[in-house]
């Protein structure tokens, strides 16, 4: 993501998207009500027949989509403003499709924790992505750390058993195939798995492609399943490749929520009520808050500015990761204390 201009006093700010993630965060930070506009096709009648034009177009938000697998940011609203004026019908509905290498023009009235969040993500546009893969004997599970969360990918299957005489042809197929995928991605990547399969792998590329161990790290894990992917978050293994990762701070700062609650210890609350009685005696330090939650409830909204200006480290918690599931269970919003409440 690019932030090319921002102007807060006009509440306009102009941004190129550069990732899928991108159009991720701008889904987030897109509202009713907010102006969009964009280069856009508008559908024109010449007699009978129907020509689509090119278009640039400003539309008042009423919903916007996430399609992911379209890599598609999709904003429907109603028409504003447009140029050339002789395609555009003020009034009628419209749908922005704002794609990746797309620019957009966003004018609202910005809230703090929006603008942090798309400067994050300019941020982290500038960090190395990286790829997991969790493995055995048998089986390879792909996956990808994006800013939404972990996405899972391809898997790879060694089709024979130990007691088929022609094993090792079919576990060097099986190593080609995982080694065919390190080679193709130019990102790091952790393989990780029980056993020693993820030592023969590595012996094996050692004598065919050595240059790209330079790319892999090599970890243990219990098993080569989505869980094995989730032990090399909770042991703090990609937060030493990655550092300051989102997805790996916000799975630490829920298992600290978590722990501070259930040992009573008064360093923490949960649920909105609690939450904005710690904001408003500047008791927050930090600030745990589902995405979807801030996006939908006003009252929540109110209660974010309010640590926000206290100086309090607002974490935007994604609803697609395990820290979403798990705060979803605290009432979708929570506090780390500076100061014992009670």
């Amino acid at each position: 993501m690019r932030i090319v201009h921002f102007d807060q006093k006009l509440g306009e700010m102009k941004i190129k998207a550069d990732t899928l993630d991108d159009l991720w965060h701008l889904e987030k930070v897109i509202g009713e009500g907010d102006d969009v506009e964009s280069h856009s096709l508008r559908t024109y009648k010449v007699g009978k027949t129907e020509e689509k034009k090119s278009v640039t177009i400003r539309v008042k938000t009423e919903r916007v989509e996430f399609a992911k697998s379209a890599n598609r940011l999709r904003v429907l609203g109603i028409i504003v403003w447009g140029t050339p004026e002789e395609y555009i019908q003020l009034g009628r509905h419209h749908t922005i499709e704002i794609g990746i290498g797309d620019r957009l023009k966003i004018i609202k009235q910005w809230k703090s924790h929006e603008v942090k969040r798309l400067r994050d993500a300019e941020k982290e546009a500038k960090k190395p992505r990286i790829r997991i893969i969790v493995m055995d004997e048998e089986k390879a599970l792909t996956a990808m750390l994006r800013a939404y969360g972990v996405e899972y990918g391809a898997e790879f299957r060694n089709t024979a058993s130990k007691r088929d005489e022609k094993y090792e042809n079919a576990e060097q197929e099986y190593f080609g195939k995982i080694m065919a995928e390190v080679e193709r991605q130019p990102e790091k990547f952790v393989i990780a798995g029980p056993g020693f399969s993820k030592e023969n792998l590595k012996a094996f590329i050692q004598k065919r492609k050595p240059e790209l161990l330079k790319r892999i790290i090599f970890e243990s894990v219990s098993y080569a399943e989505r869980n094995g992917v989730n032990e090399l978050f909770s042991r703090g293994v990609i937060e030493k490749i990655m550092g300051e990762e989102r997805f790996e701070k916000e799975m630490k700062l829920i298992e600290e929520l978590s722990t501070e609650i259930y040992k009573d210890s008064g360093r923490a609350v949960y649920g909105l009520a609690e939450v904005k009685k710690a904001a408003e005696a500047y008791a927050i330090d930090k600030l745990l808050v589902l995405d979807e939650y801030l996006r939908t409830d006003k009252e929540a909204e109110k209660v974010v500015d309010l640590a926000d200006k206290n100086k309090a480290d607002v974490v935007i918690v994604s609803s697609e990761g395990d820290a979403g599931l798990k705060l979803k269970g605290f009432g979708m919003i929570g506090a780390l204390l500076r100061f014992k409440m009670r």
